[in-house]
């Protein structure tokens, strides 16, 4: 049953809007569209060497049409040469341009779709980074990477190769009626009586393609999705065997991915067929007709083979446009899912790459007065309930309660992740929302429980707390947070690279580089989020005393679990379910014996 219960969670994902073809959707397409700008003069160079191309494409059915006519001495080109060595010469001269053009067009529509899809991914994934809690409180990782993986690259190859190949498409559409038409009016008239029906057909079969399209797309994304989650979790996968269980959910994703790919093809696939046997079909009858003309002296046989080659560039035209209208519709919805996160509101922080100077200095008071809060995804859970309290620069303050109490909500209200609903949070007397968040978050910093690395190295991760650091500096921080010693104990020391999320160090090793990296950032104000509830003795012992070191001369809020570790702080608040319940030292919590506080100290050590 509960595996059950998380096979259907998992199955049903965030429901995501379709992709149509409409004003609307052109709209969110042509901002997209809006990243070419920087590079106009590339992509109208492109464009016009697009053209050219196609063009000097159009002129060969006239040089092949020429060639028989003059072989059979009835010329009705006179722009042409009138022999046939005149005739090859220019074909070939033309034919060496359009090589040169060619080159010059492919280089240049891909720079410019790179470079503007470059640009598109680092908009996109600076607006991710910026976001507040509340986005990712309801989205799975997954997810959000497929929107910059795969939905990005569908529109990148809109931006480098459909956008170019319908123009060209289209040119050699409109160019061979246009040909056609000159050479022959009464055959281009019978040509042209199939287009309507080629037309709604299109509109007709464009419909479930689109439709089916985008349910594969939102399939594949669940199912990478599934992966990825796996992977991150494998750990839990192994230890509790779940890999048949693993298998068999991403198998029935995957199943369904080919399931919907495979009905789309069969649409695709009667399109296709449909389009082959009227196009086909009506230009072996207008050839048909043709060679009547022909008997009748109405047109030479060059000027119907000229008409046979531009009926098969009209044909392959309007063959292709399927494809490349599925491919528009594609990346419509692609689209719409990277601009639905653009169009987020973000966080009003800083996106230098260079570090903002702090200013407005926080000296370390700390105050929340009347403070509730409740999650945006359980607004209707009340986590904190009119909490007051105050810290004063360089005291210690401890927050400890049972769990689910909203010890680590506090911290985040003090980072700023959120915002309460009632109540306010002061810095030195002021308002939160009279600081900078750049400010706030640089003056604050938080040594978690479950401490996250980055996959570099140990330099890297301790330096992430003062990208300017110097590596001297970095070493005085790993000093003063007991880690230098094992870390110069690895055969690369400062250059060992850690691994996904620190897996090569142990639980201890991780604390005490995150104690360094928040001794490097040298905050007034300290959240101890936990800090040691994890750890062996031994260890408990060197973090303890790096966070003695990191916790002078700076305010700190301790949050904890082990109540051992709390004894010497200047106050200590009591929460129980979002509420201040008791508030004082140690000793005066312990006596009294009707305190939550007495009873938790019971269950840890003897308090007689």
């Amino acid at each position: 049953m509960a595996r059950e219960r998380l096979n259907s969670g998992n199955e049903r994902g965030i429901e995501l809007p379709k992709a149509k073809l409409n004003r609307e959707t052109l709209g969110h397409v042509s901002r997209l569209l809006s990243y070419l700008k920087p590079y106009r003069g590339k992509f109208i160079a492109a464009l016009v060497c697009l053209f050219l191309t196609s063009l000097v494409g159009l002129a060969f059915p006239s040089f092949v049409g020429a060639l028989i006519d003059t072989a059979q001495g009835k010329r009705t080109d006179d722009w042409l040469p009138a022999t046939i060595p005149g005739i090859l010469v220019l074909a070939f001269v033309v034919l060496g341009l359009q090589a040169l053009i060619s080159f010059f067009r492919i280089l240049w529509f891909v720079t410019v779709g790179e470079r503007a899809l470059a640009d598109i991914r680092r908009d996109t994934y600076l607006k991710l980074i910026t976001l507040p809690m509340n986005f990712f409180a309801g989205r799975r990782v997954g997810e959000l990477n497929s929107r910059i993986s795969a939905d990005l690259s569908q529109v990148q190859d809109t931006l480098t190769t459909t956008i170019a190949e319908m123009i060209r498409q289209a040119v050699l559409l409109v160019g061979g009626i246009v040909f056609m038409a000159i050479i022959s009016k009464k055959l281009i008239f019978a040509l042209l009586a199939v287009l309507p029906i080629l037309i709604v057909s299109a509109v007709f079969f464009g419909r479930f393609i689109r439709k089916i399209s985008r349910e594969a797309q939102d399939k594949l994304a669940e199912s990478n999705t599934m992966v990825e989650e796996t992977l991150m979790g494998i750990a839990s996968v192994k230890a509790f065997v779940n890999e048949p269980f693993e298998v068999k959910r991403y198998g029935g994703a995957i199943g369904e991915v080919a399931a919907i790919a495979i009905r789309g093809a069969k649409f695709r696939g009667m399109f296709s067929s449909f389009i082959v046997l009227c196009i086909f079909g009506g230009i072996l009858g207008v050839i048909g007709y043709g060679c009547v003309l022909v008997s009748h002296g109405e047109i030479t046989f060059g000027e119907l083979l000229k008409f046979s080659l531009y009926s098969m560039f009209l044909g392959s035209s309007l063959g292709s446009f399927p494809e490349l209208f599925a491919n528009v519709q594609k990346t419509v919805g692609a689209s719409e899912r990277v601009l639905e996160i653009l169009a987020e509101k973000g966080e009003n922080v800083s996106t230098s790459e260079m570090a903002d100077p702090i200013e407005q200095k926080i000296r370390g008071n700390l105050s929340f007065s009347h403070v509730s809060f409740s999650y945006p995804s359980r607004a209707e859970v009340e986590v904190l309930r009119e909490v007051s309290f105050e810290a004063s620069a360089g005291q210690r303050v401890a927050i400890v309660g049972p769990s689910g109490s909203g010890k680590s909500t506090t911290a985040a209200l003090i980072l700023q992740f959120y915002s309460p609903q009632s109540g306010e949070i002061l810095f030195d007397g002021k308002l939160a929302s009279q600081y900078s968040l750049t400010d706030i978050r640089n003056q604050v910093a938080i040594v978690p429980q479950d401490v996250l690395l980055f996959g570099g190295t140990i330099l890297e991760n301790i330096a992430y707390g003062k990208l300017s650091a110097s590596r001297e500096e970095v070493v005085l921080a790993a000093q003063r947070a007991n880690a230098h010693q094992f870390i110069i104990s690895f055969p690369e020391g400062y250059e060992t690279v850690v691994g996904e999320r620190g897996v090569k160090l142990s639980g201890g090793q991780r604390q005490r580089i995150a104690i360094a990296r928040a001794l490097l950032k040298n905050p007034s104000i300290l959240i101890l989020d936990e800090a040691t509830s994890s750890l062996d003795s031994e260890s408990e012992r060197l973090v303890q005393e790096a966070l003695e070191e990191l916790m002078k001369g700076r305010t700190s809020i301790i949050i904890a679990h082990r109540l051992s570790t709390i004894r010497e702080a200047d106050r200590i608040l009591v929460l129980e379910k979002g509420q201040i319940v008791e508030s004082g030292t140690h000793q005066e919590l312990i006596a009294n014996e009707q305190g939550l506080y007495r009873y938790l100290s019971g269950l840890q050590f003897d308090v007689a």
